[in-house]
């Protein structure tokens, strides 16, 4: 066999260092709880130095740039860590950190925000539960008694907005327990009972001490212009700062609304659609919605259909819900589902990544911090508006108002997100943004989905963002690979562009945009911030 050339063994030791790095980025157990101490974030702060001059020393400049990409996105990582120990500490600053049980699977690769080591995905257990389920089920809770003692230690901050509302989701956890209890049925005295009333016992408690500490806490809780700049050119790889996100933002804001006007005026005299106001109602049209989407990608090959990606969208249609009990996206679902259902593209790429997993180890797993976001959010927010000019709702006119009323929605959740961030307004200020730009008052009607959304955008900085600055630089793709196709005399297929697009996995979009373009104009723009 030849030998190994150089850009291969540059490749392997960054993937030996990966690995390591990945393992060295788990926290040991301390009394049967990840560790979140000041002990093992010190370790965490002075291993960091070297792996960072590791990564600097190995040589990938020749590289292919997918593997170049590589580089870059264990550097990504590495930055993550070291922002969160210098600036978000979610240990210190975010009760919510601490929150251990999730009923619904995430629609991204990975938990939105910041996530302790030690989630119980409930979602992934079949009910009723069998023996060896129902022990490791009880494995899992058992971390939470100490990581919730573990926490009053550590919750050191004074971030009032991110305590208040933390309080508040530790103490929604209550009710994920009562649910689990009641899904699982547990046998009096067996161990995932006592599991569970343990940890039902421990949350209660602490959500109690939470509220107790709550008047104490008084300073802010946005990161600064300045660090959120730096947080997404080195950490999000995202080539704009905080004035070009809310200009971006604020542009969208306004072109949807002015889209949302000129289609209601070409629309009017049609009838207003129907909302489906029973369960057999919404059935109908629910699989008539997933139905007409699915037609619309095979027969216009908008993208390459594979055979998981039905049942991986029909396994998420979506409940009926009551009228009184609708949020801002039950509001536009329940009169059509279809542009919500663009949004399901998640649920495409997770199934992809689930049965067809990349073979390069930097790409199968969730990148950590969220650093997918401008490609996972971007993608599922930008293909909204391109399938619908690519013709899908041209049979449905009232639904591509839905269109505009989201894209809208999703602007003016970033701006109040980005204004928090700054400290120019408290997370309730920044809702009220939230709630005064989003049309049709879609969003007054339902507080859960506002307090959900603005939480975890002040807890994970560029997450509110993520939708519309993801979409402008997929956009920006899109312009690029037209006019290379353009400049060789080669037609711009669609169905190429999502195949070569999802095979690359899901990265920051400025890392996609070299790897599919050749172009490195995006990561100069980075360094050059």
């Amino acid at each position: 066999m030849p030998p190994d050339t150089p850009t291969q063994l540059a490749h392997a030791g960054l993937l030996a260092l990966f690995r390591e790095w990945r393992a060295f980025e788990k926290p040991p157990q301390r009394e049967g709880a990840p560790d979140y101490t000041l002990a093992q974030r010190t370790f965490w702060a002075a291993g960091l130095d070297t792996f960072r001059q590791r990564l600097q020393a190995l040589e990938c400049a020749r590289s292919p740039v997918p593997q170049q990409v590589d580089w870059h996105l264990l550097r990504a990582e590495l930055n993550g860590l070291d922002f969160n120990l210098r600036v978000l500490r979610p240990w210190e600053r975010d009760p919510a950190f601490y929150v251990s049980v999730f009923e619904e699977q995430s629609d991204v690769p990975a938990r939105e925000g910041p996530t302790h080591h030690a989630a119980v995905e409930v979602w992934q257990y079949r009910f009723p539960l069998g023996a060896a389920a129902a022990d490791a089920l009880a494995a899992e809770l058992a971390h939470i008694p100490p990581l919730l003692a573990q926490a009053r230690e550590n919750l050191s901050g004074n971030a009032r907005d991110l305590w208040i509302a933390g309080a508040a989701t530790v103490r929604a956890q209550l009710h994920s327990l009562d649910a689990l209890r009641r899904q699982a049925a547990p046998a009096a005295g067996s161990a995932l009972d006592a599991a569970i009333v343990a940890a039902h016992a421990a949350t209660l408690s602490f959500a109690d001490w939470l509220d107790t500490e709550a008047p104490r806490k008084t300073g802010p809780s946005g990161i600064g212009r300045e660090n959120y700049d730096w947080y997404q050119r080195n950490v999000r790889y995202v080539p704009l700062s905080w004035e070009d996100e809310l200009r971006l933002l604020e542009r969208e804001l306004a072109r949807a609304w002015n889209a949302l006007a000129m289609e209601e005026t070409r629309n009017r005299g049609l009838p207003e659609l129907d909302a489906a106001d029973t369960p057999e109602a919404w059935a109908a049209k629910a699989d008539a919605g997933a139905e007409r989407l699915m037609r619309f990608l095979r027969e216009r090959q908008i993208m390459p259909v594979t055979a998981n990606m039905e049942p991986a969208l029909r396994e998420k249609l979506g409940p009926f819900v009551p009228p009184a009990e609708r949020n801002f996206f039950d509001i536009g679902r329940h009169l059509d589902p279809v542009p919500l259902y663009c949004h399901f593209y998640h649920w495409f790429d997770l199934a992809r990544v689930r049965d067809t997993p990349d073979p390069n180890p930097f790409r199968q797993e969730a990148l950590l911090y969220n650093i997918f976001d401008s490609y996972s959010e971007g993608i599922a927010t930008a293909v909204e508006e391109m399938f619908m000019h690519a013709g899908l709702l041209d049979d449905a006119p009232r639904a591509r108002e839905i269109v505009w009323i989201m894209l809208a929605q999703r602007a003016a959740r970033g701006i109040g997100s980005l204004r928090a961030h700054a400290n120019e307004m408290s997370m309730a200020e920044a809702g009220q943004v939230h709630l005064d730009w989003t049309p049709r008052n879609w969003m007054r009607v339902e507080p859960k989905l506002l307090q959900f959304e603005q939480h975890l955008y002040l807890r994970q900085p560029g997450y509110g963002t993520s939708y519309l600055v993801g979409k402008y630089l997929i956009e920006q793709l899109v312009t690029e690979r037209a006019k290379q196709c353009e400049s060789t005399g080669k037609p711009f297929v669609i169905e190429e562009f999502f195949r070569e697009f999802q095979q690359a996995g899901a990265i920051p979009v400025a890392l996609l945009h070299w790897q599919l373009t050749g172009s490195d104009a995006q990561l100069r723009a980075l360094n050059a911030g």
